[in-house]
């Protein structure tokens, strides 16, 4: 499966240690798309529906549903752990996720 950058994918996380989060959930690759193609790791970011507006969390909608990026967890997984893609995040976010990327993690 080709995995691009800012794709929405499900990822199967178990087991997981701590405050990590758990089971099959929602990420978006954050990963830029010349990684994806070459290593066997990719990075991600999850996705959730209840969270608070924290200056590392990136509002978007998908299917419907608002949630966030959460880009406070950012963490990397080997491809096997994602089980298909299910969508693109829109432009307007994509645009938000870089900046907020940029904000939090280039000082």
């Amino acid at each position: 499966m080709e995995l691009n950058q800012y794709h929405i994918v499900l990822v199967n996380l178990d087991p997981t240690i701590g405050s990590e989060m758990k089971k099959t959930r929602h990420f978006v690759i954050i990963s830029p798309n010349e990684m994806n193609r070459h290593l066997n790791t990719i990075v991600i970011a999850p996705m959730t529906s209840q969270s608070k507006n924290y200056p590392t969390r990136v509002p978007i909608t998908f299917n419907k549903t608002k949630g966030w990026v959460v880009l406070d967890q950012i963490r990397t997984i080997d491809r096997q752990r994602i089980v298909k893609i299910l969508g693109t995040l829109k432009e307007k976010e994509i645009l938000h996720v870089k900046s907020t990327m940029h904000e939090t993690y280039v000082a």
